[in-house]
This record gives structure tokens, C-alpha cells and sequence, in this order.
């Protein structure tokens, strides 16, 4: 078992225990639940919208490397400066060129999860680089020293009261504010961030490759400030974002908000070109774009997991597994949680150190029946575990204890074989890892294959 494996199991029970951990989860949970039918009311067919949706992403990545090459020779043209990044090292040395180059002391930085993928606020930090989150779920979880617990919603697991006493903790404020205060208190301490940088940094929900465009979905109307505000710009992106057409942003930012937020379009949706041109009085001087792989490709090379591409980040499936519902987003321990993370996670990094998200899993099916771009999110988790079995990726004892199950199978003898009490000894008395946390089982006296026997004879 490894080290990321026992920390998981550790975490997971902890959080599965915590009633008061449950309570706040559920409560969020059920309120994106009540508006998610709303936003879906826009459709005329749901259906078939969301298989357009992953018709699109089919083509997009099956034809990804010509639509990164278009992207780029289009978003050149109009200034902005594209760098390949192989890996997270890459994409964080190229970064810090750029602020060398900037002298830069202050960043302002939007919503991103590619860059919790790529650690990079602790690596400015490192470097003596302030860099501040702006979307109110980020700075919340930034004043507390901890990471987004969910794609879209990154305090979720936060009460009012939660952020009401860490906001007295950190900025000095009154506990008893109000959720209206508190986020006029974050207001005010980020438009002075937003004065002070040197740099504004976001990420893209879509990369559009025929103009040479990113866009860029939210809420608040801090990644517009982020993008336009300081004088340079950097986006960091992951390959796998591409869309085929401008076009297609009138199906893709629908579902994303549908299926994201329940709403029928986010607040501010934004198509950025390039940094400012010689006729524009607003804008960064100055544009780059941050394209990451960091094991997408690994994704891409492999027919069966190339479909985990698709996703376009909206959350849908994490609100809708049972099991992310009983332990929370922290206990994954990485960047992408539920089961869209538990899919990609063993394939971007380590299967041997992650092949445990890939069995953190009900197989229900409720996170396929709710994917926004029609992922087989559940079957990908069983191609995971199949292709850790393949890699070798197993212990002995379950080697052996699938062989002799399979035995079993084949054989009914050996299903019959032993009485209830023999059985029932087997499972509480050996199996500690699967009693620990559940009562004693019993085993009827009979099978039902031997009751089926005394059936007919009689």
C-alpha cells in the first residue's frame, strides 16, 4: 500500500465520521441541486445537447495538435507570446522568467486549477513573489493555507460562520459580519491588490482555436480585472481545453454554467485575442500563454482514458458522488477530486501511487448520468483499475484472493463448501479490513443453490 493510499484511508474515515462536515456538504450540495433543473429548462433537448457537446470535444481532441498550431499562429499574429510546457518544472521556470523580466513583486491571479496542478502560488512564494488569489472562494481558502476543496466551488466545506471567524483571524474584522460584509471586506482588500500588481495571471476554460482566442468563464468579474488591469497577462492552460470554434461557445458556456452553478450563463463571460492593440487605450501590454501537457499526452496515447479529455471542469460529477459526499474534496490529496480526479489523477501522475482513487468509487453510475459532456466517468474508473492489475500494480494477497474467488465461481462445490458458521468465522475473524468499520456479517445457513436442491426434491 503507499504512502498516498494509507493517507487517504486515514483522511476519508475522519471525514466520514465528521456529522458536522456532512451537514455543511449536504447543505451546498442541495442548494446546487435546486437550481440545476432551472438552468436545464433552456434546453429544448438536454440530451442531445450535452452529446454535441462531446461530439465537439471529440474532434477537438482527435485533432488536438493541428488545433494547438491554429490557436497559436492566429493568437500570435495579434502579439501574444505562446510557450510550450512539458511539465510543471517548465511551465514554473518559464513563469518566473517572465516576472524577472517584469521586476514583478505582486501578482493578482483568477480562478485556476491548473495552477493548484502546478503548485504555483507556493512557488512565487518561494521566490519572494506575492501572488493573491481574487475569486472570494480562493482568498478564502488562501487566508486559511488550504487548497480548493472543490473544482468549481472551492469553500464549500466553509460555514458563514467559518469564514466570518477566519476573516476576524486574519484581517481583524468583526466576527459577527455579515456574508454581505465579509465580501465587502475582501472587495476592498483586492482592488488594492489589483493597483499594486505588476502581473495578472488566470487560466482559460476554453482555448478557441480558429481565432486564436482564450475564454474565460466566472462570476465575480475578478479574472476580467485580473486579464486586463495589470500590464501583463499571463493565462496558463491546459492542452486539452481546445475547442474547435468561436461558435461552439454558444453550446459549451450554456452547459458549463448549467451544469456548473445551475444558472443559464455565468455572470461574466470573456473572449480574450491578445494583449492591447495599437488602437485600444485598455489592456495589458503585454500577453502570454502558459499551454500545459504535464501527462495529458499519457491521456492522449491511451484510446480507452483519451475520453477523460473531455471534461470541461463544470463539477457536476463531484456534487453527485455519494462518496465525495461522505468524505469531502481534501481527503483525495490531489488537484482534481470526485471521480473526474479519481479518472485522471493514477494517468497524470503515478498509477502505483494513485490507484487507490480509482476504487474510491460506488460504480453507481451517478456521476456518468450527470456528466455535462456525456463522460463514462464509471467505466473509466474500472479501465483504471484493470490497467493497474496489467501494470502489476497489485499486492499478493489480493492476487490471491482473486484467484480464489474466481475458483469459486467456476466451481459451485466450492461455493457450498463450508457451513454458515465456518463462514461467518472466515469473513469477521480475517477479513479486519472489511469489519472494521461495519458489523458482523451472517451468512444464511443455506445458499440459495442448495436451497434451490431441497426444493426439488421435495
Amino acid at each position: 500500500m503507499s504512502q498516498n493510499s494509507s493517507s487517504f484511508d486515514i483522511k476519508s474515515s475522519e471525514k466520514a465520521a465528521d456529522k458536522e462536515h456532512r451537514r455543511k456538504i449536504n447543505y451546498n450540495i442541495g442548494k446546487y441541486n435546486a437550481v440545476v433543473p432551472q438552468g436545464k429548462q433552456q434546453f429544448s433537448d438536454v440530451g442531445l445537447a450535452r452529446e454535441k457537446a462531446k461530439n465537439l470535444k471529440w474532434r477537438a481532441i482527435e485533432t488536438l495538435d493541428k488545433s494547438l498550431e491554429t490557436f497559436e499562429a492566429a493568437i500570435t499574429k495579434r502579439g501574444a507570446k505562446v510557450i510550450w510546457a512539458e511539465n510543471a518544472e517548465d511551465a514554473l521556470q518559464e513563469i518566473k522568467k517572465i516576472c524577472e523580466l517584469k521586476k514583478c513583486k505582486t501578482i493578482v491571479k483568477s480562478k485556476s486549477m491548473v495552477t493548484e496542478e502546478i503548485h504555483l502560488n507556493h512557488f512565487l512564494e518561494k521566490n519572494n513573489i506575492e501572488s493573491v488569489e481574487t475569486d472570494l472562494g480562493e482568498y478564502i481558502q488562501q487566508l486559511d493555507n488550504e487548497p480548493p476543496y472543490h473544482i468549481v466551488t472551492p469553500a464549500m466545506h466553509k460555514s458563514k460562520e467559518d469564514v466570518a471567524n477566519l476573516f476576524a483571524e486574519k484581517l481583524g474584522t468583526d466576527p459577527l459580519l455579515t456574508p454581505e460584509q465579509l465580501t465587502l471586506v475582501a472587495r476592498q482588500v483586492l482592488r488594492d491588490k489589483y493597483m499594486q500588481a505588476e502581473i495578472g495571471i488566470t487560466g482559460a476554460n476554453f482555448i478557441i482555436a480558429d481565432v486564436g482566442a482564450i475564454a474565460v468563464t466566472e462570476n465575480e468579474g475578478n479574472a476580467r480585472l485580473s486579464c486586463g488591469w495589470p500590464k501583463t497577462h499571463i493565462v496558463i492552460a491546459g492542452i486539452e481545453k481546445v475547442i474547435p470554434s468561436m461558435t461552439d461557445l454558444a453550446l459549451f458556456w450554456p452547459l458549463l454554467a448549467t451544469y456548473g452553478t445551475g444558472q443559464r450563463i455565468t455572470v461574466y463571460n470573456t473572449i480574450v485575442t491578445g494583449p492591447k492593440q495599437e488602437n485600444e487605450i485598455d489592456g495589458p501590454e503585454d500577453m502570454y500563454v502558459v499551454l500545459l501537457d504535464n501527462g495529458r499526452t499519457n491521456i492522449l496515447a491511451n484510446e480507452k482514458q483519451r475520453e477523460s479529455l473531455y471534461c470541461i471542469r463544470c463539477g457536476a460529477c463531484l456534487n453527485a458522488c455519494p462518496v465525495y459526499k461522505n468524505i469531502g474534496g481534501h481527503a483525495y490529496e490531489a488537484t482534481y477530486s470526485g471521480p473526474i480526479g479519481s479518472v485522471i489523477t493514477p494517468n497524470l501522475k503515478d498509477m502505483g501511487d494513485w490507484k487507490h482513487l480509482s476504487y474510491a468509487s460506488s460504480l453507481c453510475g451517478n456521476c456518468t448520468e450527470v456528466c455535462a459532456v456525456k463522460i463514462n466517468l464509471h467505466e473509466l474508473l474500472l479501465e483504471n483499475r484493470h490497467e493497474a492489475v496489467e501494470e502489476g500494480q497489485t499486492v499478493f494477497a489480493e492476487k490471491m484472493g482473486w484467484k480464489m474467488w474466481k475458483q469459486a465461481m467456476l466451481h459451485r462445490g466450492l461455493m457450498n463448501f463450508g457451513n454458515s458458521s465456518i463462514k461467518n468465522w472466515v469473513v469477521n475473524s480475517m477479513l479486519k479490513a472489511w469489519t472494521e468499520h461495519r458489523g458482523k456479517m451472517e451468512f444464511p445457513k443455506k445458499s440459495f443453490n442448495e436451497m434451490w436442491k431441497d426444493k426439488k426434491k421435495k
